[in-house]
């Protein structure tokens, strides 16, 4: 049975760093792509970073990049985010999810889903 147990949100003043685990299990870790995803209040889905499967290759949306660093730890088969330099409008409900591909770009594509973690951003 798949699990993916997304840890390390909660409350941040702007500035500040936090960084999501995900902690997966239930399929071979080193055969998916992977991705953050985020839902702010009153928005859709949407993707923030992704790595390929072998971790080799990584992508983040415009206004997270410089900022955010996803990676993948085969060992642990965990997939993290570390989140500098956090905004305002980070603020959101962040997923993480599993792609049986080498490298997965459509939110669609993505098979398997954490609960998702709340992350705040506030002075």
């Amino acid at each position: 049975q798949v699990h993916m147990v997304e840890s390390g949100g909660g409350l941040v003043q702007p500035g500040e760093s936090l960084r999501l685990s995900c902690a997966a299990s239930g399929f071979n870790f080193g055969d998916y792509a992977m991705m953050w995803a985020r839902q702010a209040p009153g928005k859709g889905l949407e993707w923030v970073s992704g790595i390929y499967r072998d971790g080799t290759g990584e992508y983040y949306e415009d206004s997270v990049k410089g900022r955010f660093t996803i990676s993948k730890d085969f060992a642990k088969n965990t997939l993290y985010l570390q989140m500098n330099s956090l905004k305002p409008e980070d603020t959101a409900l962040y997923y993480c999810a599993a792609c049986s591909g080498y490298v997965c770009y459509e939110l669609n594509d993505y098979s398997y889903w954490g609960q998702g973690i709340q992350v705040t951003v506030s002075s």
